[in-house]
């Protein structure tokens, strides 16, 4: 982990554990976002919109939030004519962003939000490792002239795209934290296990200042993969930011089971499990944000939980390995609070 001084590590020093923000995409639908529009063009079309959530989740008691520039790659943007104007796109909401955290009255940390690319590397895909680089440096660029405090490696699935991003983040002079999706049976798409994230960058610039998990299927699942990854270093700065409970389509929309007491639950076990930075992604509202908040403001030291005591507690674990089988039927009779 990096030793350099810098607003995250200097934040954490002074708190213990910092609360991240939550969902992004989610709440922008909830703001009016229709399928198949890019968030990021929001930036410039609604800035108020994005101000709006930024500073519901401060209310709430974040002191992360994350810019919204999770496809600020030219990859994405292209898709939506916009891989011109990745430089400004990803300024403007590194703007927004700061401005909210600058009038918070207390530390708020921006991060800027780097999702993986939609490409696949070589040899599975088309794109070089050196380009993969320019592009994330591309968007750092703009993040960083806009004032983001770290650059926010997220849902990533290949650890070759990890180290691309951090390669950028190091050629761009920003400090950087990553996490991986372990979505497919307990690891990524790409087979990265929990246990191995790391070792993924550290030997990249200054090391990342942060890693661990985001995303995935549940918030039991992603719990399981934090034990596994403060399992592996105990001494690690690990960040989780789980969905917000199980998806669950009712006619064509996709409602996460979460509830606000579900979530602080959530909070609490992963602070028991280790982790520093908790926060939610998929489907964790402000109400949520603001029940977690409680949580780890009230925070009584437990026991390092099993995974055993996390289904019992929020629920069973979705996204079984084959290591997993035998002990299928007492994780079933665990009880979903939704």
């Amino acid at each position: 982990m990096s030793a350099v001084s810098n607003p995250l590590t200097e934040l954490l020093a002074e708190k213990g554990v910092l609360l991240a923000d939550g969902a992004t995409g989610t709440n922008l639908f909830a703001m009016g976002l229709e399928a198949g529009e890019a968030p990021e063009i929001w930036n410039e079309e609604h800035p108020e919109r994005i101000t709006k959530l930024h500073q519901d989740f401060v209310d709430a008691g974040a002191d992360i939030i994350l810019t919204n520039t999770f496809g600020g790659t030219k990859h994405r943007l292209k898709l939506h004519h916009a891989q011109d104007r990745v430089h400004e796109i990803n300024k403007k909401a590194a703007e927004i962003a700061r401005a909210v955290a600058d009038n918070a009255g207390r530390k708020v940390i921006v991060g800027g939000s780097v999702g993986p690319t939609g490409e696949l590397l070589i040899p599975l895909g088309a794109l070089t490792y050196d380009d993969a680089v320019a592009a994330f440096a591309e968007q750092m660029e703009g993040l960083k002239a806009g004032g983001a405090d770290v650059a926010w490696i997220e849902t990533m699935s290949s650890p070759e795209e990890i180290r691309a991003a951090a390669e950028a983040a190091g050629k761009v002079g920003l400090p950087y934290t990553y996490t991986g999706s372990f979505d497919t049976a307990g690891k990524t798409m790409m087979g990265l296990h929990p246990k191995d994230i790391h070792g993924v960058a550290n030997d990249i610039g200054g090391g990342p200042l942060a890693v661990g998990a985001n995303c995935g299927v549940g918030a039991s699942d992603i719990l399981s993969s934090l034990l596994e990854m403060t399992g592996a270093d105990p001494q690690a700065t690990v960040i989780v930011k789980g969905n917000c409970g199980i998806p669950e389509y009712r006619g064509a929309e996709i409602h996460y089971s979460g509830t606000p007491p579900l979530m602080a639950d959530y909070a609490r076990l992963a602070r028991d499990a280790g982790a520093k930075i908790i926060g939610g992604c998929c489907g964790t509202s402000c109400g949520h944000l603001a029940a977690m908040r409680a949580a780890l403001d009230d925070y009584t030291p437990g026991p390092r939980p099993t995974l055993e005591m996390i289904v019992e507690r929020i629920g069973p674990l979705r996204n079984k390995t084959a290591e997993e089988s035998s002990a299928t039927p007492a994780r079933e009779r665990g009880r979903r609070r939704s």
